[in-house]
């Protein structure tokens, strides 16, 4: 989980990248409370869809402002230097408009806010709330012009902390177990249903916790031969292919990678294609490094699908992880994007082809000051080893 020491050091980044005019900064959306003190409406709970804000000042200390209903969901530890949780709902009274309690919890801070320069996240503060707060803007000039809080977030982002990349492993290891569970779990008979259950019940008890398991599961083949999303009914049968491309998501952060497993004994032509696509992120690899341009790397993997005789590729050859999906950097033929050191990004090339069928294989990877680690330690091939 996100520790106390993790959840400082944002921070203390974010207001190190302020005008130093700027004393505090009221934040919205989710990911980004969650992301400097830990807290989290549970995603498993009656409160899933639920906000809370936190103020952040610039001396270190920060507020958490929830109705008492979210504050109560959260399943790891808040790292605020003080909570003000307003009564909700007490199964004793009629509820109010759930929104207007984070409204009226910020106007109690009013008059203390007003003397000092401050910074609201305008894509996440409601008209509502920022109409309460004085002396506030939404945006800051930086060195590439002016940005908004948001985007300012999203690229602190980007350089992953070690309780991050902690959280990451822990999120990559109940992936990986689910992938597992697919060689057994794929067979002709089955629908793709089956799959998906017996793929979270195992990813579920490798995280030893309540989690998400979300993203493709399913079935191809040579007449169907690019299809995504949730799994349907559909039974599977000999010849076909199954793509499993999911993320397992713990305490807002989230693995995602790909294997796809035969159903029956593969053909010659699926093999040379899965030996095609897997070779194409051998390539991709060598060039993960800081300061690569993410154009390059999608690239060195779409030539080998290219000299290999196929079509190349039809989407990303990858993109970062975090706490959204995707998110920056993305690795595509016009790419601005550039690999920083603590970027967590995923590699995924994938060939779909008529009268053969579809299939994508994926590794996450950190990048480091030496080059990259590979995170993720699931089989890659279409059958079981």
């Amino acid at each position: 989980m996100l520790t106390e020491s993790g959840c400082t050091q944002r921070q203390q980044n974010l207001f190190a990248l302020l005008p130093g005019d700027v004393e505090w900064v009221l934040v919205g959306d989710p990911r980004h409370v969650q992301y400097f003190c830990g807290f989290r409406a549970n995603p498993i709970s009656f409160s899933a869809f639920e906000s809370a804000l936190l103020l952040m000042q610039r001396d270190g200390t920060s507020v958490l402002l929830a109705d008492n209903f979210t504050r109560r969901t959260a399943a790891d530890p808040v790292y605020a230097f003080r909570e003000e949780i307003a009564a909700w709902y007490d199964h004793k009274h009629s509820v109010i408009n759930r929104d207007h309690i984070l409204r009226d919890l910020v106007a109690r801070h009013t008059r203390d806010l007003d003397v000092a320069q401050g910074l609201i996240e305008a894509e996440a503060i409601s008209a509502a709330i920022a109409s309460v707060v004085g002396n506030v803007r939404s945006q800051v000039a930086t060195e590439s012009g002016q940005q908004s809080t948001g985007s300012m977030i999203r690229q602190l982002r980007r350089c992953k902390l070690p309780d991050e990349i902690e959280l990451l492993r822990r999120c990559m290891d109940a992936g990986a177990a689910g992938q597992l569970a697919a060689f057994q779990a794929v067979r002709a008979g089955v629908t793709e249903i089956d799959v998906y259950l017996a793929v979270q019940a195992a990813a579920q008890q490798a995280a030893g916790r309540a989690a998400v398991v979300y993203g493709d599961f399913r079935a191809t083949n040579a007449s169907s031969f690019k299809a995504g999303g949730l799994p349907t009914d559909y039974v599977l049968q000999a010849g076909d292919l199954f793509i499993l491309d999911f993320s397992v998501v713990i305490a807002g952060y989230r693995s995602d990678f790909t294997n796809t497993v035969a159903v029956g004994v593969p053909s010659a032509e699926q093999l040379s294609q899965a030996d095609a696509c897997i070779s194409a992120l051998r390539n991709a690899e060598q060039s993960l490094r800081a300061d690569e341009l993410c154009s390059n790397i999608f690239t060195a993997a779409d030539n080998v699908l290219v000299e290999r005789g196929f079509a190349g590729l039809s989407h990303h050859a990858g993109h970062g992880l975090g706490m959204e999906h995707p998110e920056p950097p993305i690795l595509v033929p016009e790419s601005i994007d550039i690999l920083r050191t603590g970027d967590v990004i995923t590699l995924e090339p994938g060939l779909y082809v008529e009268g053969t069928g579809g299939m994508r294989f994926e590794h996450n990877y950190l990048i480091t000051e030496q080059g990259a680690e590979r995170l993720s330690h699931h089989r890659l091939g279409l059958q079981a080893g």
